[in-house]
């Protein structure tokens, strides 16, 4: 009873730490907040049970390892940030429209991502849940995304969207207070957990190629050029993921350490499960955390989607019509295929649309830069490729 008083008393302050006006009118956060939130969206939802499944007590390794990988193809973006007013060439302009493209695609299949998960969590405490119904949820609010596309009303959502951010950012908070309470009781019990990996090897490596959508996020913060200046974006890109890697690495450090990976155990809602035995009150702070959260970050992803197709097909479509050609893209994905599934595609579209940066900021690029950019290019592409899902 009194951790639950505890993780509450520390969630709370941390809204309300976060619900401050200096700090909302705080244009370094501002420009943070963006980048930050999407960064530690929906992978803190499903990451911390994937890599304990297949990582173990190496867990935090793969952590280590994602969050450097995130950061390589953010120093492309970063490059692109503070030389996107040099001069085009043919070359560059065609890598940036395939970029943009491979962006939109991308998103499409992250919204999917976001409501397939908001639809597992939505029915996770429900006498209802099953795969079944979980996807019924998920189309239901696919189709309430079209609606408010369709009616205008994402402006109404779209001013939800910094409660939503604070409200994940203080449940994330009191999640890392139980999970460090909890640690440190098991660990003066000698009970910590040490188990192997069960993938090692490039079986292991194409998993984490799978799982590069859960780190994404960051590149947000190229596309705030309507408000902010380049130096502030690429700061605040800088800030949001050395922030979120603190945090992933804290949450993958203290979670790989405390439960023995069951492969039979492994659902996108896992970690609900997980954080019972933690304290009764996580499960339901991390369904209000996932519904909220996840509903507005897919209704961000379909504006920035329905946008980018419109310029790129140079105002033919309009957004209205592209909002309900994503979601009828996102139904389809939802029934067809499960979440870990979905995640990995996600992955893929994203490091496809990250090689693209990196072959943009080689060609910007002379010298070390450029060969070290022309690497990450190459890196991109083989990931794009080869990615798997946790379940494959």
């Amino acid at each position: 009873m009194f951790l639950n008083i505890a993780i509450l008393a520390v969630t709370a302050l941390t809204a309300l730490a976060l619900a401050r006006p200096k700090l909302r009118a705080n244009k370094r956060w501002s420009a943070m907040i963006t980048p930050l939130a999407s960064i530690i969206g929906s992978g803190f939802l499903v990451l911390g049970p994937i890599l304990d499944h297949r990582f173990g007590a190496y867990a935090p390794l793969a952590m280590a390892a994602l969050c450097a990988v995130g950061w390589l193809f953010g120093a492309a973006i970063r490059a692109n940030i503070l030389t996107e007013t040099a001069p085009e060439t043919r070359l560059t302009q065609s890598i940036e429209r395939a970029s943009e493209l491979t962006l939109a695609f991308a998103y499409v299949i992250s919204v999917a991502y976001y409501l397939n998960l908001f639809g597992a969590f939505a029915v996770s405490l429900t006498p209802w849940d099953s795969a079944f119904s979980a996807k019924v949820v998920t189309t239901a609010a696919l189709l309430l995304v079209a609606f408010a596309g369709q009616t205008g009303g994402f402006k109404a959502l779209e001013r939800m969207e910094y409660f939503t951010v604070s409200l994940k950012l203080a449940i994330i908070a009191g999640l890392i207070f139980g999970l460090a309470q909890y640690f440190g009781k098991q660990a003066m019990a000698g009970a910590l957990i040490v188990t192997p990996p069960s993938l090692t090897g490039w079986d292991a490596a194409r998993l984490m190629f799978g799982l590069i959508v859960t780190v994404q996020g960051f590149e947000t913060a190229r596309y705030l050029g309507a408000t902010y200046k380049a130096e502030t974006r690429v700061a605040a890109m800088k800030q949001a993921q050395w922030v979120s890697s603190a945090i992933y690495m804290i949450y993958i450090g203290l979670l790989a350490w405390l439960f023995a990976p069951d492969p039979g155990a492994l659902t996108e809602t896992a970690i609900i499960d997980m954080m019972q035995v933690v304290a009764p009150i996580l499960p339901l702070l991390l369904v209000a955390a996932a519904l909220s959260a996840q509903f507005s970050a897919a209704v961000a992803d379909t504006g920035g989607a329905g946008g980018l197709i419109s310029e790129l097909s140079g105002g033919k479509i309009k957004p209205r019509p592209a909002y309900l050609l994503l979601v009828a893209l996102g139904v389809g994905l939802t029934w067809a295929a499960d979440l870990f599934a979905i995640i990995a595609y996600a992955s893929r579209a994203f490091a496809a649309y990250y090689a693209l940066q990196s072959a943009l900021a080689a060609v910007r690029e002379t010298g070390g830069k450029r060969i070290g950019f022309a690497a990450l290019a190459a890196l991109g592409a083989m990931m794009a490729v080869l990615g798997v899902s946790a379940e494959g």
